[in-house]
């Protein structure tokens, strides 16, 4: 009985994490490349996080998407 209701619970977490995952990363801002630059802004590779960001211009800090 007990294991029944750690298998529920850890379903019930794991569904929680997996509704959750998709709404936060498309809470984060995306620019394209050539949008910032249009913008003064320059395209650089952040190899800490290993995505490429915006800096300088309207659009510093945003993600870039392409």
């Amino acid at each position: 009985m007990r294991t029944r209701i750690l298998a529920v619970t850890a379903a019930l977490v794991l569904a929680a994490f997996g509704a959750t995952v998709p709404v936060a990363q498309g809470a984060v801002p995306t620019v394209p490349g050539p949008t910032c630059e249009s913008h003064h802004g320059m395209v650089e590779y952040d190899s800490a996080t290993g995505v490429y960001n915006c800096v300088g211009g309207y659009y510093d800090g945003e993600r870039i998407t392409s």
